[in-house]
């Protein structure tokens, strides 16, 4: 390879990198702008537990269980399943990823109650006046949520 092809293809890299730096530290200008999370950098709300950085869309079923969910689970389980210190756990945390709660977990938990087993909140109780239907579309809102903060 000549020198001059050596240097052209350094010169490309470099450009790259520059141009991802830019676009990175413009992204996190407009996001902190807007009060968009991105991440454990930005500060929490008083009492939350976790930062949950919220996805660019939602299908029509994840927005009616974000509708559902703020309705029925927001009080305990704190905005946008962030959590509630003191009161419950965050719901977009490794430990409700699938494959180790599995979507049914979170019917039946809504549907009897569970008890406490991976943090010291307390028991939770049923969750009076939700439907199977209304859990499943919550259960669609807390999945995009776990996704777009890489719980898969």
């Amino acid at each position: 390879m000549k020198e001059s092809d050596r240097m052209r293809c350094a010169a490309i890299f470099f450009a790259l990198v520059a141009v991802a730096a830019a676009g990175w530290y413009f992204k996190q200008q407009t996001d902190s702008q807007t009060g968009t999370q991105t991440g454990e950098s930005m500060a929490l709300p008083a009492g939350a537990l976790a930062a949950v950085n919220l996805p660019s869309s939602f299908t029509e079923q994840e927005q009616i269980g974000a509708s559902a969910y703020d309705a029925v689970c927001a009080a305990c389980h704190g905005l946008n399943g962030q959590g509630q210190d003191g009161i419950a756990p965050p719901l977009v945390h490794k430990i409700y990823e699938p494959s180790h709660h599995g979507d049914m977990a979170f019917v039946l938990a809504a549907q009897n109650g569970v008890r406490a087993h991976h943090w010291k909140f307390g028991n939770m109780p049923a969750v009076e006046g939700v439907t199977r239907s209304d859990i499943l579309d919550i259960v669609a809102y807390i999945r995009v949520l776990q996704r777009a903060n890489g719980i898969n």
